[in-house]
């Protein structure tokens, strides 16, 4: 019989960007505090080139990293999208081809409502 973890095993990455850090870390610490992600991280400034309206444009922007349990991944994406400042934002997941033993224990331990528990609202 297969130990639990391996039954469930699976882990998801995504990302988004944002013109600022301030609203990178609401959507970190949002994700997280409503435990729909186990651990997001925002990294930058960085330069994104894209075109827009015609023309080659480049920006600042702050990404942010989510790693989830597929479990969680339509309520973070939904979540992400009404939080996010973007009328599109970017949104591109991925699911890990490996993920370590313990450190899934402890994303599920971190990404599931205690019994009882009302987590806090982000601010």
């Amino acid at each position: 019989m297969a130990a639990f973890w391996e039954e469930t095993a699976g882990m998801f990455v995504a990302w988004t960007t944002t013109t600022s850090r301030t609203d990178a870390e609401k959507l970190a610490r949002g994700a997280v505090v409503k435990r729909l992600a186990a651990c997001a991280q925002v990294d930058g400034p960085l330069t994104s080139f894209y075109h827009a309206e015609g023309q080659l444009e480049h920006a600042e922007e702050f990404r942010v990293w989510f790693k989830y349990l597929p479990g969680n991944a339509s309520a973070l994406r939904d979540w992400v999208h009404t939080h996010h400042p973007y009328a599109t934002p970017q949104w591109i997941e991925m699911s890990a081809e490996s993920v370590g033993e313990k450190y899934l224990s402890w994303a599920m331990a971190n990404s599931t409502p205690a019994p009882f528990q009302n987590p806090q609202q982000p601010k």
